[in-house]
């Protein structure tokens, strides 16, 4: 099952976190970042897989030191729509954030300063789109799980999943 499909089950999901008003709220800031960047929403949802795929290694990297709660806690303690410097160095060392600017820059066209400056919005925005799949009591998250894709197939990509997530709006 995709990313998305996670997504969608943990909506409509009473005994997980995910809400369309949280799907809305996330597709909502990447739009803001997109006008407010002048880049398309498709560059910028581009933008949020790349770093997406960045926060995916490091909170494997989480994973494998500190295991599963370590990773949700992660996830709880800096998903959201705001900035938050802190998201970006609880996951990347200086020279890793400006590494993830680069390659995106490099991908997009999008200046790296720029990036760099974007990170405390995107990473929370990344955390907070794997919040969605957080259980309500205690439990599992099947978002993060999926996103974490312990199976190495490779079929994980935010980005996919934030335009399946922008169609599903009707935005």
């Amino acid at each position: 099952m995709g990313l998305f499909d996670q997504v969608i089950n943990a909506i409509a999901n009473p005994n997980q976190q995910g809400s369309a008003g949280q799907l809305g709220d996330i597709v909502n800031t990447v739009q803001q970042l997109s006008n407010a960047t002048g880049a398309d929403p498709s560059t910028m949802q581009s933008v949020v897989g790349i770093v997406g795929n960045y926060v995916r290694s490091a909170l494997q990297e989480k994973q494998a030191s500190g295991g599963t709660e370590e990773v949700q806690a992660v996830v709880n303690q800096y998903s959201g729509t705001s900035p938050n410097p802190q998201a970006v160095n609880s996951l990347f060392s200086p020279g890793m954030q400006q590494q993830v600017a680069e390659v995106v820059s490099q991908r997009t066209g999008l200046d790296a300063a720029m990036i760099q400056q974007l990170l405390p919005m995107l990473v929370p925005i990344v955390l907070n789109f794997l919040k969605t799949g957080a259980s309500s009591q205690a439990g599992g998250n099947s978002v993060l799980n999926s996103f974490l894709d312990s199976d190495n197939d490779g079929d994980v990509d935010i980005a996919d999943a934030m335009q399946m997530a922008t169609r599903y709006l009707g935005r």
